[in-house]
């Protein structure tokens, strides 16, 4: 083998190698989203809480009180308005506890929105666990209706033996609606 088809071997190899890592960072910068989803899904982080779709509360800690306070957002593109019943709710901890929030579309047209949410402190999301929500899936009002929309949810009593989550005794429910986009996949 002649020292240039070496070299051109060598290059293509170099080369090869290149395009393969290239492609590797493309798809792992595609698969970040749904992997760091998924990641705060699991373990809590940034405010994230639990889904317990079907499940009971564990039962309440005898003492054990805190308080949850409600947000509602929603952003500036959707006309709705939407608030909670409560600003503020006492819970025992490990009980089933129920919230409602209002939605009221404010337009001449029917609008489907989704809510996204997050709880604070940041320790907290790991033990605030939903049983149901509508922040499960997309809501649509007509014209002018006004939605009764409930949470169901409880602290999770580990939440007590947390050594970071020592000092919690307020968790904050934060929830903004955004208009979902009605042209997706068309053309």
């Amino acid at each position: 083998m002649t020292a240039a088809a070496a070299l051109a071997r060598k290059n293509r190899r170099i080369g090869l190698a290149a395009l393969l890592i290239a492609l590797a960072m493309l798809g792992l910068g595609y698969a970040s989203v749904p992997l760091y989803r998924l990641f705060c899904q699991v373990t809590g982080l940034n405010g994230t809480t639990q889904k317990a779709i079907g499940a009971e509360a564990p039962g309440a800690v005898v003492g054990k009180m805190l308080d949850v306070r409600f947000d509602a957002n929603v952003a500036p593109a959707l006309a709705w308005r939407f608030q909670p019943e409560k600003h503020v709710d006492r819970v025992a901890v490990g009980a089933r506890e129920m919230a409602f929030f209002t939605a009221t579309n404010l337009s001449d047209k029917p609008i489907t929105g989704t809510a996204s949410f997050n709880v604070t402190p940041d320790q907290a999301g790991q033990y605030f666990t939903k049983i149901q929500c509508f922040c499960f899936t997309e809501q649509t009002l007509r014209p002018g209706e006004t939605v009764r929309m409930p949470v169901i949810y409880y602290v999770d009593p580990r939440l007590l033996d947390d050594p970071d989550a020592k000092g919690i005794s307020e968790i904050t429910l934060s929830y903004t609606f955004f208009p979902v986009d009605s042209g997706k996949g068309k053309d």
